[in-house]
């Protein structure tokens, strides 16, 4: 059974720095690109950033670009999310997703996600 749990939320002020943390099991996690994913209240689900099986490449969002750094440790079975200089548009519940069988990095795609993490950002 395929399970992905996130952790590390939380309110932060404005420019301040967080790190989100998502334990995988159930699949073997080296096998699969991941990406980090968000919705804030009312928008659409927003892809965040990616990175691919042995953590070599990762691509962001222009948005947050610059500002995080995804990676991962495939001994740990876990995928993280470096968030730094955060805006209040940042506010959103961050899910990690594995990659679906058809996705690319140009139109990702996600067969699994977590329920979330709230990352809130105060102004």
């Amino acid at each position: 059974q395929v399970r992905l749990e996130e952790s590390g939320g939380g309110l932060v002020q404005t420019g301040g720095s967080q790190r989100l943390s998502c334990v995988a099991s159930g699949f073997t996690f080296s096998s699969h690109r991941m990406y980090w994913v968000r919705q804030a209240p009312g928008k659409d689900v927003e892809w965040v950033a990616g990175i691919d099986t042995d953590g070599s490449t990762s691509y962001y969002a222009d948005s947050v670009k610059g500002r995080f750094t995804i990676s991962r440790d495939n001994a740990k079975n876990t995928l993280y999310l470096q968030m730094n200089s955060l805006k209040p548009e940042d506010t959103a519940l961050y899910s990690c997703a594995r990659a679906g069988p058809h996705s690319t990095w140009d139109y990702p795609s996600y067969n699994y996600w977590g329920p979330g993490t709230q990352v809130t950002v105060s102004s």
